[in-house]
């Protein structure tokens, strides 16, 4: 990629605003911004000015004023890209945004593809690579969880694990490859209890990331939810509730939800992806019957189910249904909410009683059972309560590091099957050659996260869905 030439985008949402910030890049970018700006102090030339310099003027086409301005002046390598960067910010119009625009491409500069300022700071070493993807992850966070988690990662938290690991591994591999020079003498420069140490020390490190990628991965995109149950048993009125709006059809007719309903809400930090899924029964109806098929889908790929019954229903209908549902279910990495619907139009004494028992709780085996009504809201606080209790936040609260990157955990697990491979060999006296073979390969796929390894493929890949301007 070239990178000695000045790039330039309009940095701000797209459309009209109070004010936009245009930005270039590049060891033209003072130069070109001399060409256009006149500042109001006429003894200030932006060529004599300090890094992390603020000037007042006029932005100019050499023949009439486009609009007043203050640019921001930063100076390689005391920048985010490492290079000379100019920031413009100008009033939000979108005439005057895309007037701007023109004239430093006009004087010298060229449109940036999308990504390729933080690409820039990436290739420049102001940044690894895994701190570059943080980058995205910050700017499309929509809960705290997932703000947390990409501060974190872009400050280097992730990035400063690895490179340790792979430090530490470097060493030893070095003293095993010493070894192959002197394969004829029969001497060892590596000690083989100390490796195994460090191994399985690695190997605890490895798989602790690789879990972590579950909770990363629902904070990232959302914790799926899904809403199912017997047909009218309330999980549409459910929905509309946890909403605070009437997000789904609500009728007495079973059958009204024949597709699955998506939406998002924030709970203290945490998004929930709540998908309202067809209610359970047998019929002969075709549409029907496909929306069921793809309510088992739902279930299945869902983090927690709320599994909705009325309160009318016998004891051993309920128990059928949860069977039903939990042959669906990952019972280690999935959680079961039992919600007994329609306590209105039941005797309050019945269901303090019934549904407080041991009994029923043996019976169904649910993580945990929640009487309420959705069409009053009553009790709903407390299923808030137990939906947040099915998301271990610990990692996030202590500041550990938590995968949330596809490509992260794919080269993370095939890092782990490298050490385990080079545990085997180790306590099986295989070859110090293929020991070392291992390592690097443990090496290159820990290198391939930070930037340490990588091809223009994969850089296209990672920075082509990033914003114009970032």
């Amino acid at each position: 990629m070239i990178t000695d030439d000045t790039i330039c985008a309009i940095s701000t949402p797209a459309g009209a605003g109070a004010i936009a910030i245009v930005r270039m890049a590049g060891p033209q970018a003072f130069q070109i911004t001399e060409k256009v700006f006149r500042p109001a102090s006429a003894n200030k030339k932006i060529s004599t000015q300090p890094t992390h310099t603020l000037l007042f003027g006029t932005i100019t086409d050499g023949q009439n004023d486009i609009d007043e301005v203050v640019i921001s002046l930063f100076r390689a390598p005391r920048s985010f890209t490492g290079d000379d960067i100019v920031e413009i910010s100008c009033h939000g119009s979108v005439y005057i945004q895309q007037k701007i625009l023109n004239l430093l491409i006009d004087n010298g500069a060229r449109m940036a593809k999308p990504g390729e300022f933080t690409q820039r700071a990436f290739l420049n070493g102001k940044m690894d690579l895994s701190q570059a993807e943080a980058v995205a992850d910050l700017i499309a966070a929509q809960s705290e969880s997932a703000r947390r988690v990409a501060l974190q990662q872009m400050k280097g938290g992730f990035s400063n694990e690895l490179i340790n690991l792979r430090n530490k591994l470097l060493e030893f591999t070095s003293l095993i490859e010493l070894e192959l020079d002197f394969s004829e003498e029969d001497v060892e420069f590596a000690d083989r209890r100390q490796l195994i140490d460090l191994v399985d020390q690695i190997d605890t490190v490895l798989k602790n990331l690789i879990n972590s990628f579950s909770l990363g991965n629902a904070i990232k995109n959302g914790i799926p939810v899904a809403i199912a149950g017997p047909a009218n048993a309330g999980k549409s009125t459910l929905l509309n509730a946890l909403l605070n709006e009437e997000r789904a059809i609500v009728s007495d007719v079973p059958g009204t939800t024949r597709d699955a309903i998506e939406d998002v809400i924030n709970i203290n930090g945490l998004t929930f992806r709540f998908i309202d899924t067809a209610g359970i029964r047998e019929t002969h109806d075709k549409v029907e019957n496909i929306g069921i098929k793809l309510t088992y889908n739902k279930i299945s790929k869902a983090s927690v189910i709320l599994l909705m019954m009325d309160a009318r229903d016998e004891d051993q209908n309920i128990h059928r249904t949860v069977m039903d549902v939990k042959k669906h279910m990952n019972a280690d990495q999935q959680k079961l909410i039992l919600i007994i619907n329609k306590v209105d139009l039941v005797d309050s004494s019945t269901i303090n009683q019934r549904f407080s028992e041991d009994a029923f709780r043996e019976l169904t085996g649910t993580d945990a059972i929640v009487p309420l009504s959705a069409k009053h809201r009553t009790n709903l606080d407390n299923l808030i309560d137990h939906l947040l209790q099915t998301v271990d936040t610990n990692a996030i609260d202590n500041n550990q590091v938590v995968v949330t990157n596809a490509r992260h955990y794919e080269a993370l697990k095939k890092a782990r099957e490298g050490i385990l491979r080079t545990r085997d060999g180790l306590l099986n006296g295989i070859s110090g050659d293929f020991i070392a073979q291992d390592i690097r390969e443990v090496l290159h796929y820990l290198g391939e996260i930070t930037g340490q390894i990588t091809t223009d493929e994969v850089l296209g890949n990672i920075f082509k869905n990033f914003c114009i301007g970032k």
